[in-house]
């Protein structure tokens, strides 16, 4: 049926930016797909036609009557399948190699640019974004395709194959009764097909819930940690007042608060407050001083007011 080496190579390559549900889907994808189809499935549907044998000797019959029963072989449907199936999942794996290329090419023209990565710091892609969406239409697509194989299977053949059919379609005479090798092993064959199929449709609707239940929990991970820098950032503006002693000498990290994010670092509470209450003694120390020079000032302007006075008035008296 042909070698799988490379459509192997290239799933393999999609299965390390994959879920963990998406690698098992990987997995059951070409274990139990293409390793049957190439090994078994191939094997058992190699004498489809020259078994199929029909009771008339009238010429054209036979090839007429095969071509109305089985409009496409089992083996080029299981075929076409494995490839639509495989199809989102490919263009997904091309849409992180590009996203990947225009990034470096990016950093190559501005070193600074501050786009967000593509990978984490264990080298894997971070599902989100463009990347979460394109993802997400891969699954869709691989659930409608599997959906629509397993139905057209259904119209096309059912999920039994009968040893005897009847035929009466031009140029056989009459109607014939046409048979077909091993259907016992071909319909446990359909079967589990069949089963595969439908385990590849469980596994895509469940990596969906998963990604829900995953990027939901995400969303309330990072809600409530943001709720929580907002609240200890004004805890620790309470602590730390707007006074030169925090700003001038030493930074504000080394009291425990980072002003860019609104963080407590390992700082001791106590020895902060301590530090509010002497900045507080020390602003009342200097007000009380500013308030003693002004009333000393007072007094002089006052003296000097009254000598002014005696003095002019014991002129006037002279």
């Amino acid at each position: 049926m042909g070698d799988w080496s490379l459509l192997g190579k290239l799933l393999e390559s999609a299965q390390e930016h994959s879920t963990v549900v998406g690698k098992v889907w990987l997995t059951v994808l070409f274990i139990f797909r293409i390793l049957v189809l190439g090994t078994a499935a191939e094997k058992v549907w190699g004498d489809e036609q020259s078994g199929f044998s029909c009771d008339t000797k009238q010429p054209g019959c036979q090839n007429v009557c095969y071509d109305k029963m089985f409009p496409i072989s089992h083996i080029r449907l299981w075929v076409l399948q494995i490839v639509f199936v495989s199809t989102p999942t490919l263009i997904y794996l091309g849409h992180i190699l590009h996203l990947v290329r225009v990034q470096e090419e990016q950093r190559k023209r501005l070193p600074s640019s501050s786009n967000h990565p593509l990978k984490d710091k264990q080298d894997k892609i971070c599902m989100q974004g463009a990347i979460l969406r394109t993802y997400i239409f891969n699954i869709i697509f691989k659930t409608l395709f599997e959906i629509g194989f397993i139905v057209a299977q259904y119209y096309l053949y059912g999920f039994e194959l009968k040893p005897l059919y009847t035929c009466s379609h031009w140029p056989c005479p009459n109607t014939v009764n046409c048979y077909i090798s091993r259907p016992t092993e071909k319909t446990i064959f359909i079967l589990f097909m069949l089963g595969v199929a439908s385990l590849s449709l469980l596994l895509n609707l469940i990596e969906m819930y998963y990604l829900a239940c995953t990027k939901c929990k995400e969303g309330l991970s990072f809600h409530y940690k943001l709720n929580l820098d907002c609240k200890t950032s004004d805890t620790v503006t309470h602590l730390i007042p707007p006074h030169p002693q925090y700003s001038s000498q030493k930074g504000p990290k080394e009291y425990g608060y980072d002003l860019e994010h609104g963080l407590l670092y390992n700082a001791d509470i106590s020895q902060l407050s301590q530090q509010h209450d002497a900045c507080k003694e020390n602003q009342v120390g200097e007000k009380v001083v500013r308030l003693e020079n002004i009333e000393k000032e007072k007094r002089r302007a006052n003296k000097d007011c009254e000598q002014s006075t005696k003095s002019r008035s014991s002129d006037l008296a002279i």
